[in-house]
């Protein structure tokens, strides 16, 4: 059966990035993201990206307007109008929808000063090539491990990593297209 309603178009590329741009819409996504049902109130929406923002808990009165004016005329309706979050005006509600998984692909969380998966991949492998570099250079204390005790101690190091990486976001874009 042939549907009459013209399909959903993707996300452009441009508009992600503009979307990821500002950390009050990314703050907003996490947040919609880790609330049972991907659903929340505007005000609790709004309390709970003040608190990231400032850290304190509850976040200053102050702040936790500004969001909810800032989230409620600006931030809100550009995420509706993309078609990432569904925003009942009246009922104050926002919840987010399927097209969110075209931005979360973009989204990576790391954790303030800490180093995003792909640093962590990157120093891995660099650690790796310069040890495989100073065995085959003679370097004494390294060269006595032998090449492949190492080459399999950082084969075992990427597989726990990334296990462990992909466990970790089970509940992001890959484990949700099995659903």
């Amino acid at each position: 059966m042939v549907s009459n309603e013209p399909a959903e178009e993707a996300l452009d590329p441009g508009e992600i990035h503009d979307v990821l741009r500002n950390d009050r819409r990314r703050l907003t996504l996490r947040s919609l993201r880790e609330a049972e049902g991907g659903s929340m109130l505007v005000r609790d929406l709004s309390e709970r990206v003040a608190t990231l923002e400032t850290g304190e808990n509850p976040a200053p009165r102050n702040k936790r307007q500004s969001v909810y004016v800032s989230l409620h005329q600006t931030h809100l309706p550009k995420l509706d109008s993309l078609g990432i979050v569904e925003y009942d005006d009246e009922e104050k509600v926002v919840t987010l929808k399927e097209k969110v998984k075209e931005v979360e692909v973009y989204m990576e969380v790391v954790p303030r000063y800490g180093l995003s998966w792909a640093e962590y991949y990157f120093l891995l492998a660099l650690l790796g090539m310069l040890t495989t570099v100073a065995i085959l250079l003679g370097v004494p204390a390294v060269s006595q491990l032998g090449l492949t005790a190492v080459a399999s101690l950082f084969f075992v190091a990427v597989m726990l990593s990334a296990t462990y990486n992909v466990y970790s976001q089970q509940d992001r874009v890959l484990f949700q297209r099995f659903r």
